[in-house]
């Protein structure tokens, strides 16, 4: 199929879920535009207005669209790959809230965009199993399959299902606050889940030795299993720091921070 008779998209989207769902349309589609902010919106709308057919995607945008937008892009409207399985975890942190939560298996769901934050009627979902615990795999996973289902289904939509709004659940944005960790208050699972879900913002912090660190990983001990840097938990697990940074120097190992503050 070459460049001109590929079908036409306006994508809306910022950030590791956007990045990797965006490698998967243009591998299909003809990107026309990338609206990465707000001020691109009026960019889209003209576009839009200009060539009727084409189609409008969006992952992970983080502004509310407004209505006047919404209207252009009817009757099809814009398509949101949401990384839940809607009606749970609307907002801004579902596969971190889904993390801490304790969940293993994640989900994407495709949804037609409306006014209401994530309450749009549902064209797909589908639920991953297996995946490693780790974040930025799980938002390449799930971009990446929401992303699929839309190139193979963005000319023959089938009519999308109505959210139960009474089953909703909720997520707002992750805040630096949220990084200092409470080993004494958390278990160890706990506290290793808020590791990996804090990861890239607002980072998992604690102080080792009067220092504040950025914890970049870390893992459960076995029974019998020491590690050179431990972090004792509320329900007697302890973790093993594997890797972190100390404020303003470089990331480095247990054994190198050790080595390099504890006197």
């Amino acid at each position: 199929m070459n460049k001109t008779s590929r079908e036409k998209v306006i994508f809306f989207g910022n950030g590791a879920l956007a990045e990797y769902a965006l490698s998967v349309l243009e591998s299909r589609f003809e990107i026309v535009f990338h609206a990465r902010e707000r001020k691109d919106l009026e960019r889209a709308c003209e576009l839009k207005r200009d060539f009727p057919k084409i189609h409008g995607v969006l992952a992970s945008f983080g502004v509310l669209i407004p209505e006047s937008v919404l209207e252009i892009f009817e009757p099809e409207g814009i398509l949101n790959i949401h990384p839940s399985l809607l009606p749970e975890y609307r907002g801004a942190s579902p596969i971190e809230s889904a993390i801490l939560d304790g969940a293993n298996d994640f989900s994407v769901s495709i949804m037609k965009l409306v006014r209401a934050i994530d309450a749009g009627p549902i064209y797909y979902q589908t639920t991953l199993s297996g995946l490693p615990l780790e974040k930025d795999a799980i938002y390449r996973a799930l971009a990446e399959a929401g992303a699929k289902w839309i190139c193979s289904n963005l000319n023959n939509l089938p009519e999308p299902v109505l959210q139960d709004n009474s089953k909703a659940t909720f997520c707002g944005k992750l805040s630096k606050v949220m990084g200092f960790l409470e080993p004494k208050v958390d278990s160890a699972e706990k506290t290793l889940r808020k590791i990996i879900a804090f990861s890239g913002f607002p980072k998992a912090k604690y102080e080792f030795f009067g220092v504040t660190c950025i914890i970049h990983s870390a893992h459960l001990l076995e029974p019998g299993e020491t590690a050179i840097l431990e972090l004792p938990c509320a329900d007697g697990r302890n973790l093993a720091i594997d890797s972190l940074q100390p404020e303003g120097r470089k990331t480095m190992d247990a054994k190198a921070f050790i080595n390099g503050y504890v006197r």
